[in-house]
């Protein structure tokens, strides 16, 4: 990699600004794993309008250099924390509309702790603090499964994408939907979706989330095989003043299912 794109976070996190520069209102989106930015592309065409759009791609996703990821600095979300802020200040963002999908969501609550005023609002799509099962905490997600999960991704990664892709994406009936979700997970080599699958499903943000004070917006799809419902009102009880959105969809991803009702909860959220 040059040494312009290690310097650079909007080259580091190929980086798209959209919407009118001088807009009053900026809105970030921070994808989750297996997609990069253009997941958000229906659901970001609703505000580009009003707002200045930016959109990134996680470091070892998407269109970011590949020399980027190193490996021992991606094990645990913080460093992906550090290079969000690292784009905010390269674009000298305050006062953001801060969008986070899954893992993009935690990535989001950890910078928005980090420096609060960069952002205004957060909106967190599918968002969980911890996936594994612990004492009164149901994440969806027991010890055996994951094991079994990394099992299956070292012993035939294409294989468990095909498997994986549809059991979150969801929506049988549209199967394009799950194809392309295998497809852009494929795209991600074996060993770098290990370690980012890793540095997922052993964090726990539990006692971050409860230190969240921006206003929030809680976005859960009725049916999600990965972040079971009880989690959505997990974080409802531990975000002070947060709003929680049950929308209409199934699956994990309804910013690419379903974007017309994430939009719809999100209008009055982020106008206010």
């Amino acid at each position: 990699m040059s040494a312009k794109a290690h310097l650079d976070p909007l080259i580091k996190n190929h980086v798209t600004v959209l919407g009118p520069a001088d807009a009053e209102r900026t809105m970030v989106f921070v994808h989750g794993f297996g997609t990069d930015q253009t997941a958000w592309r229906e659901v970001q065409a609703a505000f580009t309008a009003g707002c200045r759009i930016v959109l990134l791609d996680n470091v070892g996703g998407g269109s970011t250099p590949p020399e980027a990821f190193v490996q021992h600095h991606y094990l645990n979300l913080h460093r992906y924390a550090a290079d969000l802020l690292d784009v905010c200040e390269a674009l000298q963002i305050r006062n953001a509309v801060l969008v986070g999908h899954s893992v993009g969501a935690m990535i989001s609550v950890l910078a928005s702790l980090r420096q609060p005023e960069r952002f205004s609002r957060l909106v967190l799509i599918g968002a969980s603090p911890r996936y594994l099962n612990d004492t009164d905490y149901h994440g969806g997600f027991s010890k055996e499964d994951l094991n079994g999960l990394y099992s299956a991704m070292e012993t035939s990664y294409a294989e468990w994408a095909d498997q994986f892709a549809p059991a979150v994406m969801r929506n049988a009936d549209r199967p394009g939907l799950s194809q392309h979700f295998a497809a852009s997970i494929k795209s991600i080599p074996q060993e770098r979706a290990l370690t980012v699958l890793y540095s997922i499903f052993q964090s726990d943000h539990r006692a971050d989330v409860k230190k969240v004070r921006h206003p929030t917006l809680l976005i859960h799809a009725n049916e999600d095989l990965a972040v079971p419902l009880g989690v959505a009102h997990y974080l409802h009880q531990s975000i002070a003043g947060s709003q929680l959105a049950v929308v209409d969809a199934t699956g994990h991803l309804p910013h690419i299912s379903a974007p017309a009702a994430v939009v719809q909860a999100m209008q009055g959220f982020v106008a206010a």
